[in-house]
């Protein structure tokens, strides 16, 4: 599963909740009856249990799936209605929801150098002489650069940007990076 978004703040009394999106093409993943499969973070603030009960004493649990109804944009986050969320109590209930897409649906990017995060995880991370720093455990999306999550062959975890100078070798087929890390990267 490849997550596309993360539902934020209610918005209005409606339903509506912002969404922030982590993906490089949300007009094509943000369409009205677009589905997607939900996943509720175990560090989300928000209880990720049924809601509190409401007067009427009705619990809700986030459900496994969302349907979009309405879609817009403001200042580059989503404003989106899901099919069965229709009033702010529920609308809170679903802050820190992550969205996500089946990653085999989607089609391969047209650029060589560009990668699905999914592709990317899993990958060793490797000096050009062969020798290994870890695995790639997810991909950030920082404002400045990509930023690769290492888990160390010796544990912790470490970043690593995902730029040509520092990542000159994605090899997929070879399941892994190369890297020419900067020394001292990894101690910080």
């Amino acid at each position: 599963m490849l997550v596309v978004g993360q539902i934020g703040k209610p918005h209005g009394i409606r339903g509506e909740v912002s969404v922030v999106v982590r993906t490089d093409e949300p007009e094509e993943r943000f369409t009205v009856g677009s589905v997607f499969t939900t996943e509720v973070p175990r560090d989300r603030r928000v209880s990720a249990g049924p809601a509190a009960a409401s007067p009427s004493e009705v619990r809700f649990e986030v459900p496994k799936q969302l349907t979009l109804e309405q879609i817009r944009w403001h200042h580059g986050r989503g404003i989106a209605l899901f099919e069965g969320i229709y009033d702010r109590n529920l609308a809170e209930a679903m802050r820190g929801v992550l969205l996500q897409v089946d990653s085999t649906e989607l089609t391969p990017p047209a650029d060589p150098d560009e990668f699905h995060d999914h592709q990317l995880i899993g990958l060793r991370v490797e000096s050009a002489d062969g020798l290994s720093y870890g695995t790639v455990q997810r991909i950030e999306h920082a404002p400045a650069s990509d930023l690769i999550v290492l888990a160390k062959s010796g544990g912790g975890t470490a970043l690593i940007p995902f730029v040509t100078a520092i990542v000159p070798t994605v090899d997929l087929r070879a399941g892994r990076i190369v890297v020419d890390l900067p020394e001292g990267l990894l101690d910080l």
